[in-house]
Parts: C-alpha cells; structure tokens; sequence
C-alpha cells in the first residue's frame, strides 16, 4: 500500500508534463530562429566575400570607389565595384527622412498621450495602424506619380532623387517612429507627471522637462528603429531614386542606394560571377548595417534602464 501511495506521488501530474512539452517546444523553437540567423549570416558573408577571396578585389577600393560597373575594368586591372555612391546614397536618404519625421512622430505621439489620450488615440491610433498596413509597392507607385512630379515641378530635375526618395521614407517611417514614441511616453510613471504638476509646473513644463526627458532612451530608440528600416526600403525608394550609381551632388539629382541596386541586378546575373559575387557584397554591406543599428537599439535600451 505505500509503495502504491509512493507511485502515485512520484507520478508527474498532467500539468507538470504540459509545462515540461511547452518548455520543450519554446526551446526547440528557440533553437530554430537562432540556427536560421547564423545560417543566413553565414550564407550572406560566404557569397559577399568572394568578391574579395576568389575575384581579388581590394576592401578598400570597394568601399570608398565611385565607379560602379562589374563588366568593367579600370586602369589598375581592378573591377569597378566601388560602393561609394550607393552606401552615401542609403545614409543621406536614411538621414534626412528620419530628420523629417522626428519631430511629426513625437509631435503625435504627445498629442496622442498627454494632451488628448482619449480622443487623440481613437482617430490617430487607426490611422497609424492604415499607414503600418500599406504595402511598400504602394508607397512607391504614389511617390512615383505625386511625389516625383511635385519635386520636379517644385525644385527642377528630372524629380527622381535623394529628395523624392526622402519624402516617400519619411511617410514609410513615421508610422513606426510614431508608435514605439507612444509606448516610450506611456511608460513613463504617472507619478513624475503628478509630482511636476504639484510642485506648481504648467503641463507643457510637465511634458517638457519631466516626461520628455524620462522618456528620451524610449525615442532615441524608435528614432533609430526607423532609420534602420529606411536603410533596408528597397522597393519604394528604387521607383523613386533614379537609380543612378553616382555621388549624389544635390537633393534633387538621380542616386542609387545599397537596396535599389540589389534589386535591379540580382535577377540579372550569374550565379558565382563578378557580378553576382558584387551584389552579395552589397547584401554583406546591408546586413552589418542591419547588425549595427541593433546593436545602437540595444545599448540605447541598456542605458535607459540603467537611467532607471
């Protein structure tokens, strides 16, 4: 009878072998998303680095050459690879649309938290979510046919360019910004803005100098969120860019950034050629951008908290 009794104790009950599957299925899970990110990262820097092991093409001269053309050679015998143009093209587009929308994002992201929460949520929370749901095609097609004419009506040029290409970002971006912005200054205590308000500060003094500023880790974090996903627009930007490998020399000229020539060229090459292999060198240039903006978003999280 007590060995019975003993069994019985001993049994793992149904709810310790639920949580014992689930355990097993978040680690396998986990698992998975983890061998999938080293894969690709293994894939991309295996294909982007012939470029410089098996076709001998100098680092250096690929990252600072303003001459983009793989079919051809310069003076030295060299490809001509360079990356300049497209890389300056990413950063100023990437710059000047998360320039433009910091001050709309956080301008909506206080109306919608402390002037008016309630009102303010109800018709802009929708609005943002329409903005987040837009396919990037349709950014592009609208930045094809209202965008590029105003500019070029506007500002002279053909219209194609970094500014055209700003405009469209800056739409594409501030629907993000906005949000993570929200979060960042509901998760400011309610007692900051209590205190503030008794010891005798108007409400803008309150959201100036006391939410703003707790909240200030928050929206350098979804600043940079947002330049990351403007430095990875591929679609839109290249129906609006031009296209054009060159230094940009002004706003309104054609330029190319590190996404549009990759999804002009990859479909037009060999696999393990030159070309082929220039192309996955951009894609190598994306992804440590890609790795180095999360890395800034992780130490802005970081010293956030320990501000806290």
């Amino acid at each position: 009878m007590n060995n019975k009794l003993q069994k019985q104790l001993l049994k793992r009950s149904k709810a310790a072998k639920l949580e014992r599957l689930g355990k097993t299925v978040s680690f396998l899970a986990l698992m998975l998303i983890t061998v999938t990110v080293f894969a690709i990262i293994i894939f991309v820097a295996s294909k982007g680095l012939s470029t410089f092991f098996s076709n001998h093409v100098n680092v250096i001269d690929f990252l600072t050459g303003k001459d983009w053309n793989p079919n051809v050679t310069n003076s030295k015998g060299q490809p001509e690879v360079g990356v300049l143009p497209m890389i300056s093209g990413s950063f100023v587009v990437t710059v000047l649309s998360a320039i433009l929308a910091t001050p709309f994002a956080i301008g909506t992201a206080i109306f919608m938290t402390e002037i008016s929460p309630h009102r303010g949520a109800k018709i802009l929370q929708p609005v943002i979510e329409l903005l987040v749901g837009i396919p990037s095609v349709v950014y592009g097609f609208i930045g094809l046919t209202v965008v590029v004419p105003a500019v070029r009506s506007i500002f002279g040029g053909s219209g194609f360019g970094i500014l055209a290409g700003t405009f469209v970002l800056f739409v594409m971006i501030l629907p993000t910004v906005t949000s993570m912005s929200v979060d960042a200054l509901r998760s400011v205590p309610r007692y900051y803005r209590e205190a503030a308000l008794a010891l005798g500060a108007t409400q803008w003094q309150t959201i100036y100098k006391v939410v703003l500023r707790a909240a200030t880790p928050g929206m350098l974090t979804a600043i940079v969120f947002g330049m990351a996903r403007a430095f990875g627009e591929a679609l839109a930007v290249q129906m609006v860019i031009g296209n054009a490998a060159l230094l940009p020399h002004s706003l309104v000229s054609p330029a190319s950034t590190l996404t549009s020539v990759l999804t002009t060229g990859i479909g037009n090459t060999v696999m393990g050629s030159l070309q082929n292999n220039a192309l996955w060198s951009l894609a190598l240039v994306l992804l440590v951008m890609s790795l180095i903006f999360n890395l800034v978003i992780r130490l802005i999280g970081r010293k956030g908290a320990m501000s806290k």
